[in-house]
């Protein structure tokens, strides 16, 4: 059993030989730490362990580690995330900093270094109480045309009233808003939005749009906000009056 004073660290990567070598380490030092060697794995670990710090490689199996980076964001703006990748041109390092990372380090790197840093986002990640974190995440209602969510009730007000949503839709709902005005393949929303792997049915995602459509379109059939993109995915238009 985790000793509730220790730091919990979530490694996702599938390279054995690193993630044990970080491992045994970061047990020295007194963390408890978990491994993944894959993305849907990784993905699965975040919700069950509640890690402190993720540890994370780009290219991994199943889900690349920027789409989890994205998943996780869409939950938690604060946990601290160091991406740990072969990837170093400056622009796979500006990606993953647009896309919300901490701390980016290359390999190969020195594991000294690398401690230093993960110490220095888990002292980071005491700032903040729980309750400071969930307030943070709960982002304030969000309106579009005359609809409006709100993310801290898991409810929504539109032409049908008020109606509450799930959290795989409010999950959904947050990566269109995230990506407003850009377009997101059926591919994308399904490793993002579920954790899903490529070879999962599309179908997934457009039941989902089906249902977003039927609460928040004046027409579903003729979409507003939730357009179709041929051959591409979907993309969300919310039109808003800032």
């Amino acid at each position: 059993m985790t000793d509730p004073k220790q730091k919990r660290i979530l490694i996702i990567e599938d390279d054995a030989h690193i993630a044990e070598g970080l491992e045994l380490n970061l047990v020295l030092q007194g963390h408890a730490v978990v491994c993944a060697s894959d993305g849907p794995t990784g993905l699965q670990k975040w919700r069950a362990f509640k890690p402190h710090l993720i540890v994370l490689d780009i290219m991994l199996p199943g889900i690349d580690g920027l789409s989890i980076l994205q998943a996780v964001r869409l939950e938690d703006e604060r946990l601290p995330i160091l991406i740990l990748s072969a990837k170093a041109a400056s622009d796979d390092i500006i990606k993953g900093l647009s896309y919300g990372v901490d701390d980016y380090l290359a390999k190969p790197f020195h594991l000294e270094e690398f401690l230093l840093r993960a110490n220095r986002l888990l002292k980071r990640s005491d700032w903040g109480s729980e309750n400071d974190r969930s307030e943070v995440a709960a982002k304030r209602p969000y309106a579009f045309g005359e609809n409006r969510i709100d993310f801290l009730t898991h409810s929504a007000q539109c032409r049908g009233g008020t109606i509450s949503l799930t959290d795989q839709e409010i999950r959904l709902l947050k990566l269109f808003i995230a990506h407003a005005g850009k377009p997101l393949s059926r591919a994308k929303l399904l490793e993002v939005g579920w954790g899903y792997t490529r070879s999962v049915s599309s179908r997934t995602v457009d039941n989902f749009i089906v249902r977003l459509r039927k609460y928040f379109e004046d027409d579903p059939k003729n979409p507003r906000y939730f357009k179709s993109i041929r051959s591409v995915g979907y993309i969300f238009t919310p039109d808003r009056s800032e």
